[in-house]
């Protein structure tokens, strides 16, 4: 896949748990690790938009573009 999540990066940038951000936006903290992980093929712009107003970033601070090899 090109696309790498670095949604872990950017917490441990702004020091905020899983637990933390999973409250502040409102999603389970299940779907959540999956985002953290790169362990999804897809993610709402609803969610991306929640995570990035909690987390004070921008979508590229998150989302990291690779070409395939």
């Amino acid at each position: 896949m090109a696309i790498i999540l670095r949604l872990d990066r950017v917490m441990a940038d702004r020091k905020m748990s899983l637990n933390e951000l999973s409250e502040k936006v409102g999603i389970a903290k299940v779907n959540l690790s999956k985002i953290k992980t790169g362990k999804v093929s897809a993610i709402r712009f609803s969610t991306l938009n929640a995570i990035c107003k909690v987390l004070d970033c921008q979508p590229g601070d998150i989302l990291e573009y690779t070409p395939d090899e």
